[in-house]
């Protein structure tokens, strides 16, 4: 897919805020650290739109990235939250709930984990967490360009078998460095927008 005309539209923390044109929504979970803004750069062939951060846990919004009016890609707040407050992690939960279990436009959950490490406890809750939603969600192993190309596949089927030992779940490896994995996630997310249009 060729993005022509991407733009950031709103952040939101509240229902009355979110767009209200009907778009399809691909949503972007994963902890403070993982690398959802730097995604939404490379999928879009862009730089700077999404902003990454220096310091994880610092996004406490909702981002709606518009692409080019056909769909958002929308970049929910990392948990760990390593510099919020126990209060504040409370109120970002609390929204991030309340737009994952009332988005009807959500047509797909991006979930993305770091392909160098195992599964956290936090990301075994997350998986649980979308599983019982019953939204359609891909796995990516975000990161790739940080372990040996001749690792990827193997660790990534690891990661899969320890989230996902059934493996009825997509399981890509992703790279921002290295873009040779966005046609694959391409493919996936067109289509999940076909089912959703």
């Amino acid at each position: 897919m060729i993005v022509k005309n991407p733009k950031f539209e709103i952040s939101a923390v509240k229902e009355s805020q979110y767009p209200k044109n009907g778009l399809p929504e691909i949503v972007l979970v994963g902890k403070s650290n993982v690398g959802k803004s730097s995604f939404i750069n490379t999928m879009i062939n862009r730089k700077k739109l999404a902003h990454t951060s220096s310091e994880p846990g610092k996004t406490r919004q909702i981002n709606f990235y518009n692409i080019d009016d056909l769909f958002y890609f929308v970049d929910l707040p990392g948990y760990g939250f390593s510099k919020m407050s126990k209060q504040e992690q409370v109120k970002v939960g609390n929204f991030i709930e309340y737009y994952l279990s009332h988005r009807k436009e959500i047509c797909l959950i991006i979930f993305l984990v770091d392909i160098r490490h195992n599964p956290t406890s936090n990301d075994f809750l997350m998986y649980d967490y979308i599983v019982r939603s019953g939204i359609p969600f891909i796995i990516l192993t975000n990161k790739a360009d940080k372990i040996a190309k001749t690792k990827v596949v193997e660790t990534s089927k690891n990661i899969q078998k320890q989230l996902n030992p059934i493996g009825d779940i997509p399981t890509l490896p992703f790279s921002s460095e290295n873009k040779i994995y966005s046609d694959d996630v391409w493919k996936m997310i067109e289509k999940h927008l076909h089912l959703s249009i």
